[in-house]
């Protein structure tokens, strides 16, 4: 059996408070980690026409449909509960037929002014302005998905955060028991290596959208790890303890 590294200390070894420390945060890590999952799940989810989140959701997401608008997209996808089914309907069916002005002041402008304009006021140079006929009928051209500059700017976004995030669950894991060594190395260096993958392929899925399977099993396979990560610490920060003879046999390998 391979013995434990000399600097390795288990969860049951460590004072109370730091254990107190790491359960706190974990827990919150969970909760946020979870909703997390939700944001993507509702901000792409539907995009095609169906139910539920699919690799042809995420095509639609980064790499756009050329027979759809990018406001058909918005409505479908991030902002389909903002209105009503039988609005979306009149939206759609005013694209269909050519997004002509005069029916847009009629029938599309009252729609945009009572659920959209609170947020879509061009106020937040962020978010697309519908004030105006102008700006709404340069969100009915071709949806090309994701532009270059909301990628990059989501980019160093997660992967800051990202890293920070597996760091900190890291560093917790590392106290952790598990055999082989291997496999919890591995567990522990998954999540860096597939958010450098997922987010490559948020590029790549514009010029082959293939790529859209490579985004959802980066993904899952980060969802993975860090399930396994929070539900193994949270289990031996209060419920496993070392066999006696493992911590009296510390050795100088892994």
């Amino acid at each position: 059996m391979t013995p434990l590294h000399r600097m390795f200390f288990h969860f049951s070894e460590l004072p109370l408070t730091l254990r107190v420390v790491y359960t706190g945060g974990l827990v919150v890590l969970g909760v946020g980690y979870l909703f997390a999952m939700i944001h993507i799940y509702v901000s792409h989810a539907g995009r095609d026409g169906e139910p539920g989140l699919s690799v042809a959701d995420l095509v639609l997401a980064y790499s756009g449909s050329e027979e759809e608008t990018r406001l058909e997209a918005a409505l479908r996808g991030s902002m389909s509960g903002m209105l009503p089914v039988h609005e979306r309907g009149v939206v759609f069916d005013w694209i269909r037929h050519g997004a002509e002005r005069e029916r847009y002041e009629s029938q599309i402008k009252p729609i945009l002014e009572q659920r959209c304009l609170a947020c879509h006021d061009g106020s937040n140079p962020a978010v697309a302005s519908l004030v105006n006929y102008a700006e709404v009928a340069r969100l009915v051209d071709p949806d090309t998905g994701m532009s270059a500059s909301t990628l990059i700017r989501v980019s160093h976004i997660h992967l800051f955060g990202i890293t920070f995030i597996f760091f900190l669950m890291g560093l917790v894991f590392s106290h952790a028991y598990v055999r082989p060594v291997w496999l919890k190395a591995s567990i522990a260096g998954t999540p860096f290596v597939m958010i450098t993958v997922d987010i490559a392929s948020w590029y790549l899925t514009k010029l082959y959208v293939p790529f859209a399977w490579i985004i959802a099993a980066s993904g899952g396979l980060m969802a993975a790890a860090f399930a396994a990560m929070w539900l193994v610490s949270m289990y031996q920060l209060w419920f496993y303890r070392l066999p006696a003879h493992l911590v009296r046999d510390r050795g100088p390998d892994l």
